[in-house]
């Protein structure tokens, strides 16, 4: 059995609507020994006095008010969390979503190995009501991710949603998340932990998470194309490709990725941005001048291919 402490951080602003659903699925926990830091970024819509319940009658639960120590935003508060936490292991939780009750329970058993050093699983997203109909199968399926999958979890192709992974506090060590981003921020620090090499995790095949959807968040504002969210993308892809170059695992296919994501903020000047940053020069550079300028071309080409398989 694992009793090590698990510590929730939730970063909350003006979510009063929706907390208290959220807090009563991390009551509801099956898993007993955890801590739930509530950080304020400095909401106006009374959270504090709506949570005080929880807070008078459940000493698990903790809430503070961001400090002028961390920058105004989501990585600011979690970083502050991260700060305050006791517990052995840390996961971060939105203000808005849902929690399978075994939650807790499934990843501390993942990562009763020594070799382990975080639990990925699914999440799943719903509009309006919960249904509160869960994932209940005992068995199900696990791989192991190392930094030979880094180019999974780059182009998502390996998802890793800031709530969907229990990590052992090892990992945040010499991490935090970089509080000039306010959108792609767990993109850039989970990219950033599993580059360095160090650290192995793994994967389940169970739905133990369930994020609400809605306009206001800070993925449904980047899909209406919020300035500042689209910014933070570009400042998160420029990271990434640098970090990811200093490690030397900076692929050919890595590299096409985000030329191809350069494609559509030629208002930032993404693509001279990128091959300045990871300073490719002479010939190279020249190469994969030529590629962006062509790449628009080949994408339409091969859209028609596929939709003239379809038709015939």
């Amino acid at each position: 059995m694992n009793d090590q402490k698990v510590s929730i951080i939730m970063a909350t602003f003006n979510r009063a609507h929706f907390i208290i659903e959220t807090l009563l699925s991390i009551k509801n926990q099956s898993y007993l020994n955890w801590e739930c830091l509530i950080i304020d970024d400095g909401g106006t819509d009374g959270t504090a006095e709506i949570i005080k319940p929880f807070l008078d009658s459940d000493s698990r639960f903790q809430y503070y008010k961001r400090i002028a120590k961390y920058k105004k935003g989501l990585p600011g508060c979690r970083n502050y969390g991260l700060d305050l936490a006791i517990g052995g292991y840390i996961v971060f939780f939105d203000d808005d979503d849902i929690v399978h009750p075994e939650n807790l329970q499934t990843c501390t058993n993942e990562l009763l190995s020594s070799k382990i050093h975080f639990c990925r699983y699914l999440r799943s997203v719903f509009i309006g009501g919960f249904k509160y109909t869960f994932d209940d199968r005992k068995e199900y399926s696990r791989f192991i991710i190392t930094v030979r999958d880094i180019e999974s979890i780059v182009n998502n192709t390996l998802p890793f949603n800031s709530c969907a992974v229990v990590w052992k506090k090892e990992c945040f060590e010499n991490n935090r998340f970089n509080e000039t981003l306010m959108y792609a921020e767990e993109w850039e620090l989970y990219t950033r932990i599993i580059a360095t090499g160090k650290f192995v995790g793994v994967s389940i095949d169970k739905n133990l998470f369930y994020g609400r959807k809605h306009e206001k968040s800070n993925t449904g504002e980047f899909y209406v194309n919020n300035p500042v969210r689209r910014k933070s993308k570009i400042d998160a892809v420029l990271l990434i490709s640098k970090n990811l170059r200093d490690n030397n695992i900076l692929t050919k296919s890595l590299l096409r990725y985000f030329i191809q994501i350069s494609l559509s903020f030629k208002e930032y000047d993404l693509f001279k941005r990128l091959i300045d940053g990871i300073k490719i020069k002479g010939l190279k550079k020249i190469s994969w001048q030529l590629f962006y300028i062509t790449l628009p071309f080949k994408l339409q080409l091969h859209k028609l291919k596929n939709k003239w398989k379809k038709k015939y």
